[in-house]
């Protein structure tokens, strides 16, 4: 199976100090990694996977580190989507609520929100009936800019757009496979930038008052 190289991809690579892109037979560099990588001067050396050794490895694209959390009317939800997303080989921390008695927001949103926020992890989801307010709890962290998403347009726009970096779900606003099309479009559209990221700056400036 081949390996896709996505924009997001570079951009792990640029974070690590790296200015060097290790691509074997098995991998396929989408069109908006290429523009990025010959707009960051990134190398490509193109490898047989017999020959790339651990150290190289370290240059290949690295997996996005998601943080999960729920309150008891997401917990379901949770469980499914940490068995969905650790199936596509994504990193995920649990952190909590691990039963169905009722518990409050506040507290995992919290968790989820500077765990994101410290770096910890590069993304958060959180759930819990309607995604609201887990949402309004998790954007009282500085730097965290959670979306709550109800289809696909709304998921790509809060990361195209918004540069988001907490998702959130309502578990009795929407169906399953509706919220697989919410995650994956989430996890695959990179921040454009550009005059988004001058909106976004003023929403720092507002943050830091």
């Amino acid at each position: 199976m081949k390996k896709l190289i996505t924009e997001e991809d570079v951009k792990a690579i640029e974070k690590q100090g790296s200015n060097v892109l290790i691509k074997t037979e098995n991998c396929i560099v989408t069109p908006l990694a290429l523009d990025r990588i010959r707009q960051s001067k990134i190398i490509i050396v193109e490898k047989s996977s017999s020959d790339i050794n651990q150290t190289q490895n370290a240059n290949l694209p690295t997996i996005k580190r998601i943080a999960i959390g729920s309150d008891h009317t997401g917990f379901k939800v949770k469980n499914f989507l940490l068995k969905y997303l650790s199936d596509k080989g994504y990193k995920l921390k649990d952190f909590g609520t691990f039963d169905e008695k009722s518990c409050d927001y506040p507290d995992y949103a919290k968790l989820v929100a500077e765990s994101v926020s410290l770096g910890e992890n590069d993304f958060g989801i959180l759930i819990d009936a309607t995604g609201i307010p887990s949402a309004i709890t998790a954007n009282k962290i500085k730097t965290i800019r959670a979306a709550t998403c109800y289809s696909s347009y709304s998921a790509k726009s809060s990361r195209l757009h918004n540069n988001s970096n907490v998702l959130v779900i309502g578990a009795k606003s929407l169906g399953e496979e509706t919220i697989k099309e919410i995650v994956d479009d989430y996890f695959s559209t990179d921040f454009e930038g550009g005059r988004h990221q001058k909106r976004l700056d003023k929403i720092s400036e507002i943050e830091s008052k």
